[in-house]
């Protein structure tokens, strides 16, 4: 298992800082919140790219994915969103990161209307994606909260060049279990977002194992052979305690985890 944060939980910091927090606090990955309020978004030029790959190379950190901020399943003209979706891959592509993060937004929308616009904006754009090596994910979020209505419209768009990220606060959320989850994401899954709340009606982040998430099922049900990125909001919780300071034990509460789930899988063979 390989670990990773996001940087949301680092509001306008400088990437150096963040990719020296992940070196020395054992993850190999970051995952980069692409925002204008950030460093590098879809906008940014070609030198801060590449001066951006350099400073992460020198760390020895990865980019594991761009979280975007697309909805694909919103309503709307297709133009806009395919354009924004290429923006996203191209500074994915830039950076060596296999994933872009996007969002369904069909909140509001009759399901199916959500997952036509989702399908279709997803299945045009997926060639281009893998053309450049990267592959959009769709997460678990909003009007496709659960890895079941994630998947119904993946199964549909059937293109290596898109999946699934499973956010394991918004599938909890809607009731499904993390086994439930894994198993209607098992074809699509391109990573796993762990975090902790409190319970369902106070979602202010907490340190991971601090709150009411099943997250050692989640971890159980992850492949072995993936990554666990820790997504702490931040940025919509100001008040939230600072993240720096609970990196490493958050990396050591999913070893641990992970440690476990190993145990109990060579039990159970």
């Amino acid at each position: 298992m390989r670990y990773a944060f996001s940087t949301l939980g680092l509001p306008g910091a400088p990437l150096d800082r963040s990719a020296a927090l992940a070196a020395a606090h054992g993850y190999e990955g970051l995952e980069l919140r692409a925002h204008p309020e950030e460093p590098l978004h879809p906008d940014s030029p070609r030198t801060d790219r590449a001066a951006a790959l350099r400073t992460l190379t020198a760390a020895g950190v990865a980019v594991l994915g761009i979280a975007g901020y697309a909805r694909v399943a919103a309503p709307g003209a297709d133009g806009p969103a395919l354009a924004e979706l290429h923006a996203l891959v191209r500074l994915a592509a830039d950076l060596e990161a296999p994933y872009v993060r996007v969002f369904p937004g069909g909140t509001g929308l009759p399901e199916p209307a959500a997952d036509a616009h989702a399908v279709r904006r997803l299945a045009a754009a997926a060639p281009f994606a893998e053309r450049h090596g990267v592959r959009i994910l769709l997460e678990t979020h909003d009007s496709h909260r659960t890895g079941a209505a994630a998947a119904r419209v993946l199964d549909r768009v059937g293109q290596g060049g898109a999946g699934a990220l499973w956010d394991v606060l918004h599938t909890w959320l809607a009731g499904e279990s993390p086994a439930e989850s894994r198993r209607a994401l098992e074809r699509h899954l391109g990573y796993v977002q762990v975090k902790d709340v409190a319970s369902a009606h106070r979602l202010t982040p907490l340190g991971l194992g601090a709150g009411a998430l099943p997250l050692a099922e989640a971890v159980a049900a992850a492949p072995r052979d993936g990554w666990l990125c820790w997504e702490y909001e931040k940025r919509w919780y100001p008040g939230a305690a600072e993240l720096p300071g609970q990196l490493a034990a958050g990396r050591e509460y999913l070893e641990r985890l992970v440690a476990r789930g190993g145990a109990a899988g060579a039990q159970a063979e």
